[in-house]
């Protein structure tokens, strides 16, 4: 939908002009017209996130205002994104919120006309289980009526091509592929393939890209190797995106992104979520001068987080104030709250255990009651030990040696906070993996019956998971204990997604006014 503002800018009728601003508001606030498509594809390790970033790059270049989005609970393809545009991207799941739930987030603080690309994740249909459409790309897709660009890894394919595209235009009911690209394909082949895949399967072919020996993105055991520990990642980005833009038709990309649906805003979307927003944002303008301060862990160890989880804090009334259990020697000044977020701290667990000084203030804070979140990497932080990780190569016969050695060995073990007793130590195999919903055995942080949206994902295991939660895997209905939570404080290997129940983030923000209340010996 279309509306000019044309006569508003030149009627002098201030009544008029302020009917027609109040018209305006409202039909933007149903319908955005947002330029859009989403690059997927058959299987993972068909070349998304590199591809993805290549595009985010290109368009920036082309001077849009472009927004990036991944499909599910991936913390490091946004990351790659972040380097490339310089702003956060989001994540968006079908799993973890309702349908109007995710439009809203799409939408949230978007302006009419800009460009976003989102990303998929794993193969285009794999959902829940591998088997329900439920946390798809797809799902996403067709929730967000965004056009599909499938990236087909063509290596050492012929004709075969044609029936692979075949199959995905075929379960395709709603008709969102729009357009392929072949990647890991020659120039020579693509001459020849291209006007046999357009002629017989009637869908674009945007262009191709050739296989790139000499960049690409390094992985580990726990995922793609973060972008910042890629010393030339800006560099090779920019390499990719040069090299593509000779293979593909931009033109063709921005077509399909400017033809995409307008969509509609979810003003519907749960009433009682956007009441207990509404609750927490008069909470917090009752006293702006008082607002409480969440430190926040962020650094090489600690990046995991959700975007929207740290903008719901802040939404709530909370001031962020980052800092790095790595570098700095004590927490933020007047900090109410502690959230120690996932990451790697495996990865600098010696360096983590020679910040004496750190250890101990976030050992003092805690035991003094301050409110405390941790998740996965975090939870590990907070224990009084971790055995240092062993070589990528052959994982499990190096786990087994180095659990024996352990044994014997005291020397492998970085002290960390001490705050929990035991220590995590690595398996060489996933421990846990996937989505779960949490519900608490007594209320803390949720009100009674209610439950939050988590996944997890770890290769270390703890002396003590805690038995304060269950967690049930939606597709399965199997259900274990986990998380240790008491009073102000909430720790486990879970990673939550807030808005899947804004009371969590309600809970914490009203767990640090307490804090501070009780801290001043006053009400703010």
């Amino acid at each position: 939908m279309n509306f000019n503002l044309g006569f508003y800018a030149t009627t002098r009728n201030k009544s008029l002009k302020a009917n027609i601003l109040k018209v305006y508001d409202e039909i933007k606030d149903e319908y955005m017209k947002l330029n859009r498509f989403m690059i997927a594809a058959p299987k993972s390790g068909s070349g998304k996130t590199m591809i993805t970033c290549a595009l985010l790059q290109l368009l920036k270049n082309s001077g849009k205002n472009v927004l990036s989005y991944k499909c599910g609970p991936d913390y490091i393809d946004p990351m790659f994104h972040k380097k490339v545009l310089g702003v956060p991207s989001k994540n968006l799941d079908t799993f973890f919120t309702d349908e109007k739930t995710t439009v809203q987030l799409f939408l949230d603080e978007r302006a009419d006309g800009d460009f976003a690309v989102l990303e998929g994740v794993m193969g285009l249909y794999d959902g829940l289980g591998g088997i329900y459409e439920q946390g798809s790309s797809y799902h996403l897709a067709k929730v967000t009526q965004t056009p599909i660009i499938l990236v087909v890894d063509a290596k050492g394919m012929g004709k075969s091509v044609l029936a692979l595209i075949a199959g995905f235009l075929q379960y395709d009911t709603h008709h969102l592929i729009k357009g392929v690209l072949l990647n890991r394909m020659s120039t020579g082949y693509y001459d020849i393939i291209k006007p046999l895949i357009e002629k017989e399967l009637s869908v674009k072919v945007v262009g191709y890209f050739p296989e790139q020996k000499d960049i690409g993105l390094s992985s580990r055991h726990l995922g793609l190797v973060m972008p910042d520990e890629l010393s030339d990642i800006k560099k090779q980005l920019n390499e990719t995106a040069d090299r593509l833009k000779k293979t593909i038709d931009m033109d063709l990309f921005i077509d399909i992104a400017e033809a995409a649906d307008e969509i509609g805003d979810s003003g519907s979307a749960d009433k009682d979520k956007r009441k207990t927003l509404k609750n927490a944002e008069l909470m917090r303008l009752q006293d702006q001068n008082n607002t409480v301060n969440i430190a926040v862990a962020m650094d090489e160890a600690f990046c995991f987080y959700y975007e929207d989880n740290l903008r719901m804090l802040e939404k709530c009334g909370a001031q962020l104030q980052y800092f790095s259990p790595l570098h700095d020697t004590s927490l933020p000044e007047d900090c109410d709250a502690m959230l120690l977020g996932g990451g790697y701290p495996e990865l600098y667990a010696k360096e983590l255990s020679k910040n004496v000084s750190m250890l101990n203030a976030i050992k003092k804070a805690f035991r003094a009651g301050m409110p405390t979140v941790a998740e996965c990497g975090g939870f590990m932080y907070l224990h009084t030990y971790i055995r240092n990780i062993c070589d990528d190569t052959d994982e499990q016969n190096k786990a087994d040696v180095q659990n024996k050695a352990d044994i014997q060995n005291d020397m492998n073990k970085s002290k960390l906070v001490g705050a929990l007793d035991g220590g995590c130590h690595f398996k060489g195999k996933l421990v846990r993996f996937g989505y779960i919903e949490l519900a608490e055995k007594h209320s803390n942080f949720l009100p009674p019956n209610e439950k939050i949206k988590a996944h997890e994902f770890h290769y270390y295991d703890s002396t003590d998971n805690g038995a304060d939660c269950i967690a049930t895997k939606p597709a399965t209905g199997r259900s274990y204990d986990c998380v240790i939570s008491h009073d102000n404080y909430w720790l486990g290997f879970p990673h939550l997604y807030y808005p899947s129940n804004p009371h969590f983030a309600e809970s914490l923000v009203r767990k640090s006014y307490e804090y501070r209340r009780n801290k001043n010996g006053k009400l703010l």
